[in-house]
């Protein structure tokens, strides 16, 4: 990405360092995250950031060990910013002081008050009523000296320096996080940064489009590729895109399971062998699955057997392409920020949901990875640029295992049919009530259990099934989705009138922690 001005973000562990990127990426603005221990002076010689922002972090700057960066970053000449633990390395390591003192720690949310002199880094910030701002605190350490050259810009009950500035140097400091949602006017904050350190915003689709199709062009050059098609959103816009880039060299395969919603399989299919007129190999392998999966009841068990086959399916049918030397994959940039993590974090592992395991290395193949650079919700801005349906391209998140994980205990047909049915009614409830794009994720579950209820004056003993909605930014955290008790009486009896097999539905209120999405 070097013809983008390029914003360096430095990682010092804290949770939130995404959502930095993220807010900048909204603005236009490109930017990469990278672990304190990975980035030297050579790194920011290479990298030639127009800016660079240091985040927060678990650490205390004086103790042994603690992260730091580069002296260098210092001297670059580029404007920067301190968030938290970033805004106590700056004092630390240009003069200034850290304490851990009783009573100086804020957690949660706070309310800066400004200092008389403005500066361009706060405009559009302190213009309520009461002239104060709210933020989010979450530090135990304090400032307790600025360094020189610094000059206060807004102070809250505990933290004296809140806000710091050297507008000389162009340097800026905050102890609060102005890019969590409990800092309302964060992101007018990281505004006015971009703007004074002179970001054209330049970081666009459409841009990334095009230079997308250039990388992919110049990597493959007359070779083949063969694409693992999921019929998700990740691996379709890579798909799409890859093929834009290189035509007929790219054969996708698509294997089902037998595991897929109702007229997922023959939608995928039409979708990209019709009208994308794309190579697809339609590997229909559900005999192949469900006998194997047959007696099973272990959600692990489940979730190995069928992690194992479709590696075995996967490279049978890829064989049939017969001289690939590129393997695509929809890797994106949270899953490629984990596997460098400060902490060490294993690539494999992060990624086990996201690509085919161990296949690259297994068949020889090297990877093209084109959305790497991508969070998902500009995965989903490029699949609009690349012309796919909205209908698609906003689908909620559906697990590689499928319905498989959606019916605990014993799999069988009986109960997937019931399951497909069940599910589509839910969706088309939610549609039609306006509510899908609310919702992060709603599915139907199966319960393994029969229930007794009355239906036209006889006995039916059928299964019970639970709905399931949640919001979430990310999924990594998640609440239900409140319907109104009209909706779920709606539904439920919708289910019961329209699918043979259950009489009975539930509505699963759990929150992620302590429980996850899936049931399974």
């Amino acid at each position: 990405m070097t013809q983008h001005d390029r914003l360096l973000i430095i990682d010092f562990g804290s949770q939130v360092t995404q959502l930095i990127a993220r807010r900048l990426r909204e603005l236009n603005v490109y930017c990469e995250i990278h672990p304190f221990n990975k980035v030297d002076d050579a790194f920011l010689a290479e990298f030639a950031p127009k800016a660079v922002i240091l985040s927060g972090g678990p650490s205390s700057v004086f103790a042994e060990g603690a992260p730091m960066p580069p002296k260098g970053v210092f001297d670059l000449g580029v404007p920067m910013l301190g968030i938290c633990y970033g805004q106590q390395v700056m004092m630390h390591c240009l003069g200034g002081k850290v304490e851990r003192g009783h009573g100086t720690a804020e957690f949660g949310r706070a309310f800066v008050t400004p200092s008389e002199e403005r500066i361009p880094l706060l405009e559009g910030w302190f213009g309520d009523a009461d002239g104060r701002e709210q933020v989010w605190m979450s530090h135990g350490d304090h400032v307790s000296a600025i360094a020189p050259g610094f000059t206060v810009h807004g102070t809250s009950p505990n933290a004296p320096f809140a806000i710091t500035a050297d507008v000389s140097r162009n340097f800026y400091a905050v102890q609060f996080h102005p890019e969590v949602h409990h800092t309302p006017r964060g992101a007018k904050l990281y505004e006015n940064f971009v703007k004074l350190a002179g970001f054209s915003g330049d970081w666009t689709m459409g841009a990334y489009r095009e230079e997308a199709i250039r990388r992919i062009r110049e990597q493959v050059g007359d070779q083949k590729v063969i694409c693992g098609l999921s019929g998700g959103v990740d691996s379709s816009v890579a798909a799409v895109l890859i093929h834009e880039a290189i035509g007929d060299q790219l054969t996708c395969v698509f294997v089902d399971h037998g595991l897929l919603r109702q007229g997922e399989a023959e939608q995928v299919v039409t979708m990209f062998r019709d009208h994308y007129n794309m190579p697809l190999i339609h590997a229909d392998e559900s005999e192949l699955f469900l006998g194997q999966l047959e007696g099973q009841s272990d959600p692990e068990t489940k979730r190995k057997i069928i992690g194992k086959l479709f590696i075995d399916v996967f490279q049978k049918h890829a064989a049939e392409v017969g001289g690939a030397t590129f393997l695509a994959q929809g890797t994106l940039y949270p899953d490629v920020i984990e596997s460098v993590s400060f902490s060490g974090g294993p690539s494999v592992t992060i990624k086990s949901h996201h690509n085919v395991g161990g296949l690259p290395e297994k068949m020889g193949l090297k990877l093209v990875e084109p959305l790497r650079e991508l969070f998902k919700d500009e995965v989903r801005a490029l699949g609009r640029e690349l012309g796919l349906p909205d209908s698609f391209i906003g689908r909620h998140p559906f697990p590689g295992p499928g319905l498989a994980i959606r019916c605990p205990g014993e799999i069988t047909r009986e109960k997937l049919e019931i399951l497909r049915k069940a599910d589509a009614v839910y969706i088309d409830q939610i549609r039609k009530h306006g509510l899908y794009d609310e919702i992060w994720q709603a599915f139907v579950a199966i319960l393994p259990v029969r229930t007794v209820g009355v239906m036209g004056d006889g006995r039916t003993y059928d299964f019970a099934c639970a709905l399931r909605a949640v919001t979430s930014v990310d999924g990594m955290t998640a609440d239900y989705y409140p319907f109104s008790h009209d909706f779920l009486g709606e539904t439920a009896t919708r289910i019961i009138n329209e699918v043979q097999g259950i009489n009975r539905v539930t509505y699963d209120i759990t929150s992620k922690p302590p429980g996850t999405i899936e049931w399974e």
